[in-house]
């Protein structure tokens, strides 16, 4: 038992456990139907042709191939072009 009360310390010593993101397959690597490509918050990555976005923004994979990454022009609403990263699966 100890012998002294835990101070402040102790109490504001609690971290959030880590969730694991990234990039998990890249750029040529053979990839299966349903794998986890990439896990993501936001869409820092767009999902291309083979490849579709799950309700956490991950992106997996829908057909058996290789993993490509690609830079596109995306257009927004307003017209407006920005560059994004595609990830696509051929």
């Amino acid at each position: 038992m100890a012998h002294t009360k835990a101070k402040s310390a102790a109490r504001n010593n609690r971290e959030s456990e880590s969730k694991r993101l990234g990039v998990k397959l890249f750029d040529g690597e053979p990839v299966g139907k349903g794998e986890v490509i990439i896990r993501q918050r936001g869409t820092k990555f767009y999902p291309g042709m083979g490849v579709r976005r799950g309700g956490d923004d991950t992106l997996y994979a829908i057909t058996a191939g290789k993993v490509k990454f690609l830079k596109r022009q995306k257009i927004s609403f307003d017209g407006s072009r920005k560059r994004v990263n595609v990830v696509t699966v051929l």
